[in-house]
């Protein structure tokens, strides 16, 4: 699925418009954010994250990972932006985060390869300014339900 993105509210309504489609599984989904710095990864998991219900999401990019949690879902925000070796994630535990009718939202995932799980959707983020050109594809059936679930 191809996109553009014409400003920032569109970018936040695609992360909503995401977290609506992956509301409806029953089984965990792993997403990968994949982008320059400042393409919008952030603004997107942010937005997406929200939809749950989430008032105050902030940037893992320090701490690793943020976790969301409430009796309807199960979020973990990953940013491997500061790794220095895909091992750090093994020590955090991370294959515990992947549980029945859980999320991940990985950013940078290309640095956690090997320790992180393989995604269910790849959301590829470019551009600058306003405007984003979008790649969302899938890697697995939930994959394709969510996009199924985005198109319509």
């Amino acid at each position: 699925m191809n996109l553009v993105l014409k400003n920032l509210h569109e970018t936040q309504e695609l992360g909503r418009k995401l977290a609506q489609c992956c509301s409806e599984l029953e089984n965990s989904c792993v997403i990968y954010l994949i982008g320059d710095l400042g393409a919008g990864k952030t603004t997107l998991a942010q937005n997406f994250i929200g939809y749950f219900g989430f008032d105050k999401v902030k940037s893992p990019t320090y701490t690793l990972v943020e976790s969301y949690q409430n009796d309807a879902i199960d979020i973990h925000h990953f940013d491997c932006y500061r790794l220095s070796d895909p091992e750090e994630l093994e020590y955090i535990g991370i294959r515990e985060y992947l549980k029945p009718n859980s999320l991940q939202l990985i950013e940078w995932p290309e640095l956690g390869k090997g320790a992180i799980a393989h995604s269910d959707i790849s959301i590829n983020i470019n551009g600058s300014g306003e405007t984003r050109a979008i790649v969302i594809t899938s890697q697995t059936k939930t994959g394709k339900l969510i996009l199924k679930c985005a198109i319509g």
